[in-house]
């Protein structure tokens, strides 16, 4: 069995249970005991689960948002790798709403120095375009999250529907096919919700960690963006089952996996 498919398996057990334990996995999995480990220390790495004496638990209950410093240094490689793909898929001179998030930053890093026009919806994504010189930038008004520092609010949602883009990029907080997209803040995902309406295209930035996960705000249904890139960490099936609904699912691979 393959080691994604190994994964698949220990999510779906987290989903149904408080708690499982590495002598279960390795019986419903045909893998050992130490190859189950490694699945578990791989996946909490990712933040899909929590690792405890003998096993593991999942991460944390669906209205806590892990803060974004921690965020920040996780999954770095597959975050660059789906940020990579994302503005290979953005034309020089379009104008793109740019979520917050800490994948939605890494694309923002990426959009430097190119000819477009972006709507940052975090201040850190602004500080990180404001002294660019190639990109023409437009602030929305509304008030900064504590730690996050993502803008939310009746301020943000106004300078939104004042304009119309041709992308918007959003990174959600889980994603799901029965859930869909998924955010831990009401304010944040009611911002992506407009950011959604007042945009030709919606570009989705998931790794294989958010996948499978539900957060306490619904966003918009899993079918509702044109493009989702993620990496080889999301399941296989899941992937399968959003491109028969019509998604174009992109897999990047981060270097270290090539």
């Amino acid at each position: 069995m393959k080691s994604a498919e190994r994964q698949r398996i220990i999510v779906e057990r987290l989903r149904d249970a408080d708690q499982v334990a590495v002598a279960e996995l390795a019986s419903a999995t045909g893998a050992s005991e130490m190859t189950v480990r490694r699945d578990l220390d791989h996946l909490a790495s990712r933040g899909v689960l929590r690792r405890v004496h003998g096993g593991a638990v999942p991460a944390a209950p669906s209205g806590i948002e892990p803060p974004f410093a921690a965020r920040a240094t996780d999954a770095v490689g597959a975050k660059r790798a789906i940020a990579a793909a994302a503005a290979e898929l953005i034309r020089d001179g379009e104008t793109i709403v740019l979520d917050s998030g800490t994948t939605a930053l890494e694309l923002a890093r990426l959009l430097r120095g190119r000819p477009v026009t972006v709507m940052p919806l975090s201040l850190h994504a602004v500080r990180e375009l404001a002294d660019d010189r190639g990109v023409r930038l437009l602030l929305p008004g509304g008030e900064p999250r504590p730690g996050e520092q993502a803008l939310v609010g009746p301020l943000t949602c106004a300078s939104l529907r004042a304009l119309r883009f041709d992308v918007a990029v959003l990174s959600p907080c889980a994603f799901s096919l029965d859930a869909g997209l998924t955010a831990f803040d009401l304010g944040d995902a009611e911002v992506k919700q407009v950011a959604l309406d007042v945009a030709a295209r919606a570009l989705v930035l998931a790794d294989g960690a958010k996948w499978g996960r539900a957060a306490l705000a619904h966003v918009c249904p899993a079918d509702r963006p044109d493009v989702v890139i993620t990496d080889p960490g999301a399941p296989e099936d899941q992937r399968a089952a959003l491109t028969e609904l019509g998604v174009l699912v992109h897999v990047a691979v981060p270097l270290e996996n090539r």
